[in-house]
């Protein structure tokens, strides 16, 4: 056994801190990069300030959050004797893991807008390298952060469990069983900030547009608009340090699927004859994680691709040249899983496929499944973009439904919204199917792990919108040449599309890491599957299904509530603050971003509360088979809320901007101030909580509905006498049995 063989748990940790250097040395390029003149400076450090208060004012939340949360995980490991006490350290670390992603992505965000500002009055190419290099930063450190933090905990309780005894299959169980700890942590933290950053941005969003641009008339970024800086904080706090906390978490539930899974292909295979490879007897484990870390190298290498060479490149080449390194991105990941499948499994493996007992199949289909979730990784971001870009006709729709008031183009917004799941779900469910056709469950999760291991290259394509979007607002308020708005504004366009890809991509992943944790789930309680003929799962289906919907309501309100709260401050100091007008008097910014803090950190706490205990009452309640049926409901409800809202979202915003360069209605040109165009910004104020507050926040929703499921699972096998699926475990080896009799026969 050659020494790279008998050390693979140490390439991915190695990947991760080489994506940790890069992500320091692109952060220092960006901090050395001008800041522009003084007025500018000063705009982009109150915008800092502003994030950083909010974040620390949720942190000091958050904290007490995890001090109940950890103190209950500690009495869980007191209770049921499969569950250890290290899963408290490994939920903290989780949260603190989630909380430092997001936080990294803001700083360097907060720090590229003015310099994209500046670097945009030298040459769009300029500027596209300082914003792509400030999301590049965010998404080495949420990815590399992701894997380090996965491979030093299963290293370190590998060492605590796995004591060379017989029993590999229920020690693993217990290393995985903590390392979900972890998995939890960092989804929890993840929802709240998701949530309360979703809360924050769109209650000064909505401020600012409907005070500012329909009833006063002047531009969205207009220093004259008190909630212009509440603005500019909320784009960091929602779709940056939010985003990251997201991605992060999504990475890690998809990686810790993938493992779970991979533990019952060694204890199926097992069940004939032991399972033995030359990596410590961990192959389908490890796996997973070595994806993960080599797409971490894959994606630095892509970014290098990203770069357009003229001045006068419009939307599509700015478009085309981030697609370009996100399929470099995606090709190196694929030849990486052609190699590691090759050499990490067994020529054949046997699995369990629930309803058909044990197969036997090929490792190749394995890596066919990897193709599929880079495939659906790939189309989603066409399906999505198709329904949200500029141009296409589901906007053109809602910019002629525009002509005749907002009524219509809501009308029409929820329709697009609404036809765009077709799509999304018919890719997703043939992905599903064909996976788990190829390889079971491990498939489906191995899918969604090939789809995931380009994260850093995901985010770093989603974040550059925001810093494009905010270095405008930062061109526009510190009265900057036209030009400058104007490159900044094509990059604000495509950054839209991007972060509606970058939102079905989570969905995505969100929808295939479910299933994989529900099969996880089931395999960890001992059960069969789920019935839905049985009264009790058929009630907690109908449930499960009403979750996203109340939680969508929850937040929306939310907005509402918060947004009323900023109208109000707005039209004051409108009503109250001589020359605002005519630009002689200095608006109270600070006003309304504590408006947005205090109403973010207020509102998020019941939709978060929501996610997280009604599993636990309906696991403690009913069992483990109505909680799966409860489980499913938010599965399938969630994932049609996410696309509805992400897409609808999506097209209402780039209807709105169609309106910026003139587009013909009714063969005339209509432009900014038409009565059509305020039409369509009271569609994208509609829009704007769906795609960035509840929309987002539907996959960590769905994920973190099944982490918990996972982490109470041995509590709910305990209560059913059945704990670590014991008895499950001995009908697959009669299944195996008996089908080698057979085949001696």
């Amino acid at each position: 056994m050659d020494a790279l063989t008998q050390n693979v748990i140490y390439i991915a940790p190695i990947c991760a801190i080489i994506g940790l250097v890069m992500m320091l040395v692109k952060s220092a390029w960006v901090k050395k990069q001008s800041a522009g003149n003084e007025k500018m400076q000063e705009i982009s450090k109150a915008i800092q300030e502003g994030a950083l208060a909010f974040l620390n004012a949720e942190y000091r939340l958050l904290l007490i959050f995890v001090v109940i949360a950890s103190v209950a995980l500690f009495g869980i490991s007191m209770i049921v004797s499969t569950t250890s006490w290290m899963i408290v350290p490994a939920f903290i670390f989780g949260a603190i893991f989630s909380a430092l992603a997001g936080n990294i992505g803001m700083r360097i965000a907060t720090a590229s807008n003015s310099r994209t500002a500046e670097a945009a009055r030298t040459s769009l190419p300029e500027a596209l390298k300082v914003s792509f290099s400030g999301g590049t930063v965010m998404g080495l450190g949420v990815a590399s952060l992701a894997v380090i933090g996965l491979s030093l905990f299963f290293m370190i309780f590998l060492g605590q469990f796995m004591n060379g005894g017989a029993d590999f299959y229920n020690n693993m169980t217990i290393v995985l069983e903590t390392l979900a700890g972890f998995s939890l942590g960092a989804e929890s933290i993840a929802l709240f900030a998701r949530v309360g950053g979703g809360i924050y941005t769109k209650a000064a969003d909505v401020g600012a547009d409907l005070v500012g641009k329909v009833e006063a008339g002047i531009p969205e970024d207009d220093p004259r608009t008190p909630a212009t800086i509440a603005d500019n904080v909320g784009d960091n706090v929602g779709d940056v340090a939010g985003m990251g906390a997201d991605l992060f978490g999504s990475y890690v539930a998809t990686v810790l699927a993938t493992m779970v899974l991979g533990n019952y292909i060694i204890r199926d295979m097992s069940a004939t004859v032991q399972y033995i490879d030359a990596f410590n007897n961990m192959g389908p484990i490890l796996l997973p994680v070595l994806i993960a870390g080599i797409g971490i190298i894959a994606s630095i290498i892509g970014t290098f691709f990203v770069k357009i060479s003229s001045n006068d490149a419009k939307e599509a080449q700015v478009q085309k040249a981030l697609d370009t390194g996100n399929w470099v991105s995606m090709g190196l990941t694929l030849l990486a899983c052609w190699f590691l499948i090759d050499w990490m499994l067994p020529e054949t493996i046997q699995m369990n496929f629930f309803g058909e007992g044990v197969k036997e199949i090929p490792s190749i289909n394995v890596f066919y499944t990897a193709v599929i979730g880079l495939a659906v990784g790939g189309l989603i971001s066409y399906v999505t973009a198709f329904y949200t870009s500029l141009g296409k006709k589901p906007v053109m729709d809602i910019v002629q439904s525009s002509s005749t008031g907002a009524a219509t183009n809501i009308i029409t917004g929820l329709a697009v919204g609404m036809k765009s799941t077709f799509a999304s779900v018919i890719l997703f469910a043939a992905a599903i199917y064909g996976s788990y056709a190829l390889a079971g469950f491990y498939g489906v999760a191995l899918a969604a792990s090939a789809m995931m291991a380009t994260t850093a290259m995901q985010l770093a394509i989603d974040a550059f919108g925001p810093i494009a979007d905010n270095a405008g607002g930062v061109a526009e308020m510190s009265e900057l040449p036209k030009e400058v708005r104007e490159r900044t504004d094509i990059l604000d366009s495509v950054g839209n599309t991007t972060a509606a890809v970058g939102k079905g991509f989570a969905i995505a992943s969100a929808a295939l890491t479910a299933l994989a944790l529900f099969a996880a789930y089931v395999t960890f309680t001992g059960i069969d599957g789920i019935n839905i003929f049985k009264a009790d799962v058929l009630a907690m289906l109908f449930v499960g299904g009403m979750i996203p919907v109340v939680f969508s309501a929850l937040a929306m309100e939310s907005v509402g509530k918060a947004a009323m709260e900023m109208v109000q401050e707005v039209r004051r100091q409108f009503r109250e603050i001589p020359g605002i007008m005519e630009g002689t008097g200095t608006p109270e910014y600070a006003k309304c971003v504590d408006i947005s803090t205090k109403a973010a950190l207020r509102e998020m706490i019941m939709p978060g509360l929501l996610t997280i205990i009604t599993p636990i009452v309906v696991g403690l309640l009913f069992g483990a088979e109505p909680l799966g049926g409860y489980m499913a409901g938010v599965c399938v409800s969630g994932v049609m809320w996410a696309i509805f809202q992400n897409n609808a979202g999506g097209a209402w915003d780039n209807a709105k901007k169609s309106f910026e360069a003139g587009v013909m209605i009714d063969g005339k040109m209509a432009y900014k101030g038409s009565p059509a165009h305020d039409a369509a910004v009271t569609g994208d104020t509609v829009g704007d909580p769906f795609k960035d507050t509840s929309g987002p926040s539907m996959n960590i929703l769905i994920k973190l509905t099944c982490l918990v499921g996972l982490v109470i699972a041995p509590i709910l096998a305990q209560m059913s006498g059945n704990a670590h699926g014991e008895e499950k475990q001995e009908v697959v080896k009669e299944v195996v049995i008996e089908k080698v009799e057979n085949e001696v026969e």
